[in-house]
């Protein structure tokens, strides 16, 4: 039984919290020091009836993302977001003749390439890379709020920034190996879908 031998097979380690890379737009890779990965929720319909009340899925809503960033030097995190901030659309209001106001094609076209990469240990005994056990892509997203961080003369600690982003939806892969993957207990309601809805939006 698979239930009685999980905990002895070296192999089947669970992911874990620190392998991961957020790869978005012009930022490096290592700078980014944490982030949430996509989470939804579904609304409800409510229906009275006498002393009963019923309740009916509605719409889904994603909720947004929040990553950390260290601000470093070269290139500069602080100049990339307010270089984004301007890529956006937004101008100083300098006089009335200041009228461009924020879109959201300029506003996700600024971020880019946005998606979550979760790792695991390796590819293999030769491989300098870990392998790529779910990737997340987000679809439109557009920055909606930045923290640029606190200075304190009685800290030693490395200036962060925490960057809060919009998006439409997110879809999920699962690499090559998704169908093995995903060979969940007998379930008729799972049994239905197609695996490749979860990283397909036009299912």
């Amino acid at each position: 039984m698979a239930s009685d031998t999980f905990w002895s097979q070296a192999a089947l380690e669970p992911k874990r919290q620190f392998r991961f890379v957020l790869v978005l737009g012009a930022f490096e890779k290592y700078v980014i020091t944490k982030v949430n990965r996509p989470s939804f929720e579904v609304g409800e319909a409510e229906h009275n009836y006498i002393n009963h009340k019923f309740y009916y899925p509605g719409r889904v809503t994603w909720n947004d993302v929040s990553f950390s960033l260290v601000d470093a030097v070269r290139p500069d995190t602080t100049g990339i977001l307010m270089k984004m901030l301007m890529a956006s659309g937004y101008r100083f209001p300098n006089d009335a003749d200041t009228t461009r106001t924020i879109s959201k094609v300029e506003a996700v076209n600024a971020i880019g390439t946005c998606a979550i990469q979760v790792l695991g240990a390796s590819k293999g005994p030769e491989s300098k890379e870990g392998e790529v056990l779910e990737t997340w892509s987000f679809k439109n997203p557009w920055i909606k709020s930045v923290t640029m961080g606190d200075l304190d003369y009685g800290a030693d600690d490395i200036l962060s920034m925490d960057v809060t982003m919009k998006y439409d939806w997110a879809t999920l892969s699962l690499g090559n190996d998704s169908n093995e993957r995903l060979r969940a207990r007998s379930n008729q309601g799972l049994d239905a879908i197609d695996n490749n809805l979860i990283s397909n939006p036009k299912g």
